[in-house]
């Protein structure tokens, strides 16, 4: 409650998101082993069924909770500030009222399309996501009652939260509230008995045969129509639905009960983000920081002089994105770079970085992109984006065969007076301008000719299936990262078996890769001091016979979302640091181009160091991982409050200060922390 309340609605608005996402690709590939009557049980020991069960029953307690804050809290925080929600247009006055009818005549009305089903009209095709109000209608007539189920789509054209601009002006109505109470004026030769809003989610993961595919890009464009037609999987409705309606979605959509949501609100939250998105709200929300300058090329016009002279580690959102989108708009014109290559994952919608591509084709260079066009949800703008690259003359490519390429590379090559030279930007991140401010991540550029070498292997192999002979210092997956991981692992145990010292650190998104999960059991029984900071999935359990309390697990939830992946093993002194795109999941170390780059400055050492010391502190933003499997914050009565987030927001800022006080001969400051 000490968050601010928009903050809140935000989150509330993001939860919304993401479960969308769980259910239209975790829980659709669930039901298609169902369908498949697929029956082998899982590393848990659930078949399909029991899972889905699992599932549904756990979300309806997330969902209950949810629209308990969201009325119960939420609401009447906003109600305190003055932003009135009406409900279902209880309480506005007669002025009021007039004005949401004169509304609805002149805004909503010319865009709605009512439709009905009887015996000449079948149960139309209801859009995946899609806000609709169904409805029960009979005819205004002496004959024989006949009842009729009938519906309308809230149009997603027109905004969803309107102001009601009479009397105290702060009052605000959902739109499918305004449609509701004029719905008779869509059916003027029926009688509207009740009315209810609805939304489903449909099944929109994507089965795509790269092997019958003669055009990749064809085939995912002809799929993404199907996404909004797939399988029913998750109906929501509201509570006070009438049983007779409730009886026609299920059965028109075939939907088994515990796959209906009774929602004590207004259906799909994620319009929250509009109130969130209100200048006039501003504050009640956090001050945005600003993103501090990276100090190494303050002052400095030549990036690549810079890079040329020592690694640059740049870390976001605490510090600029501008560096990297930079360092494609001056290769895109320096006349000394012959060519630029890099691989997209997922972009910004208007992405200065692709018009700087698009800009370096027309002068001449060689420009090779690999757009990943099965990205999830991003193929549509990935499309877009490649189609747009390749007419600026940009050499496109799609990547391997049964692979997506999740990689963030960048390699440009430069003549220069001693002979060619090769600059990369590597990346835990995507190349997305936007994000950027959203999510944690790590980068370095470097002009190291390893790494170079390396970096056109990949781009070589990811063009022409050509891999080389010897790899120097990149790890690839899915070539070998994995046995990498697990050797690094193992090396800890045996170094913890013979009485050495022994420590891990690892921070990912995900953990579910059996083989790592085993092999960290078996490090920690060894007495490897293990602490693992991921922010979602994990499936390794700290509870395990033998391991003590050498495994600890935290997962850091804050203002932004966090993202890198860090991996470091102590090696028995000799420390060794790792950074990259991949998280110790299957898909990411079997079936997915991946890389995963050492660290070898010692000052960039040093910083992650610091970055990974102050998230093993967090005693304000951190859950920890019980021995029951449910996380709990920490409780720090007593302790001083540590957020790392904000500390680092601060350490970055407070870099800059310094470097503008010595005039530039300071590089970098350090917030003093303890050695773990």
């Amino acid at each position: 409650k000490n968050i601010p309340i928009l903050e809140r609605l935000k989150f509330t608005s993001i939860t919304s998101s993401n479960l969308d996402e769980f259910f239209m690709v975790r829980v659709a590939s669930i039901k298609d082993q169902i369908n498949a009557n697929y029956k082998k049980p899982d590393i848990a020991g659930l078949n399909p069924k029991q899972q889905l069960y699992a599932i549904n029953k756990k979300v309806h307690k997330l969902v209950e909770e949810q629209y308990n804050c969201f009325t119960k809290t939420l609401v009447p925080a906003l109600n305190k500030i003055n932003f009135k929600l009406v409900d279902s247009c209880k309480g506005l006055k007669e002025d009021e009222l007039e004005y949401v009818d004169e509304y609805f005549e002149n805004s909503v009305y010319p865009v709605l399309t009512p439709m009905a089903m009887d015996t000449s009209r079948p149960f139309p095709l209801i859009r995946n996501k899609s806000l609709n109000i169904g409805a029960l209608i009979e005819k205004k007539s002496k004959e024989k009652k006949q009842v009729a189920f009938a519906t309308v789509q809230v149009p997603s054209v027109l905004p969803r939260i309107v102001n009601i601009k009479v009397g105290e002006g702060n009052k605000y109505i959902l739109l499918e509230d305004i449609i509701s109470r004029n719905l008779g004026k869509l059916f003027l030769s029926h009688n509207v008995l009740c009315s209810s809003t609805y939304r489903i989610m449909r099944n929109a993961d994507l089965p795509i045969d790269e092997d019958e595919a003669s055009d990749l890009l064809v085939e995912i464009e002809t799929k993404l129509k199907k996404r909004q037609w797939g399988e029913v999987i998750r109906l929501e409705v509201n509570h006070k639905i009438n049983p007779d309606l409730l009886k026609i979605l299920v059965q028109e959509f075939s939907i088994d009960e515990d796959e209906i949501y009774f929602l004590h609100g207004p259906l799909d939250l994620t319009f929250l983000m509009k109130i969130y998105g209100m200048k006039e709200l501003d504050e009640y929300k956090y001050t945005p920081h600003k993103p501090a300058e990276v100090v190494e090329f303050m002052g400095n016009d030549d990036m690549f002089k810079v890079i040329r002279k020592e690694d640059v580690f740049l870390h976001h959102p605490y510090m600029s994105f501008d560096p990297v989108v930079n360092f494609i708009k001056e290769a895109s014109v320096d006349e000394k770079v012959l060519a630029i290559k890099q691989t997209l994952y997922r972009v910004s919608g208007n992405s200065p970085i692709i018009a700087a591509l698009a800009q370096a084709a027309e002068n001449g260079k060689q420009v090779t992109v690999l757009v990943e066009l099965k990205a999830r949800f991003d193929e549509e703008n990935n499309i877009v984006w490649a189609r747009k690259l390749e007419k600026a003359g940009v050499h496109v490519i799609y990547g391997l065969l049964g692979l997506k390429t999740h990689s963030k590379i960048t390699l440009v090559i430069r003549k220069e007076e001693t002979g060619i030279v090769r600059y990369v930007h590597m990346a835990t991140g995507n190349y997305n301008d936007n994000t950027a401010k959203l999510y944690t991540d790590c980068g370095i550029f470097t002009a190291d000719k390893k790494i170079g070498e390396d970096a056109t292997a990949v781009f070589n192999m990811l063009s022409g299936y050509s891999e080389p002979k010897k790899w120097h210092k990149l790890v690839v997956a899915p070539l070998w990262m994995k046995d990498i991981f697990l050797r690094l692992i193992d090396r800890e145990t045996k170094n913890a078996s013979k009485g050495l010292p022994a420590r891990i650190i690892a921070k990912m998104n995900s953990l579910c890769d059996k083989h790592i999960i085993d092999a960290l059991y078996d490090a920690a029984k060894a007495g490897v001091k293990i602490d693992l900071i991921i922010r979602g999935i994990c499936c390794l359990k700290v509870q395990q016979e033998g391991i003590g309390d050498n495994i600890t697990v935290r997962s850091i939830v804050g203002n932004y979302l966090e993202h890198s992946r860090i991996f470091y093993f102590y090696n028995n002194g000799r420390e060794e640091y790792y950074m990259g795109s991949a998280d110790w999941m299957p898909r990411n170390l079997n079936r997915r181009v991946e890389i995963v780059f050492p660290v070898e400055s010692d000052d960039i050492k040093k910083e992650i160091k610091m970055i990974l010391d102050l998230e093993l502190k967090d005693n304000v933003k951190a859950h920890i991982l019980q021995k029951d499997g449910s996380y709990k914050k920490i409780n720090r009565r007593g302790s001083v409050a540590v957020n790392s987030q904000k500390l680092l927001e601060e350490e970055a800022d407070n870099r800059v200060k310094n470097m503008k006080k010595s005039k530039g001969k300071s590089r970098r400051t350090f917030i003093p922390a303890e050695p773990s």
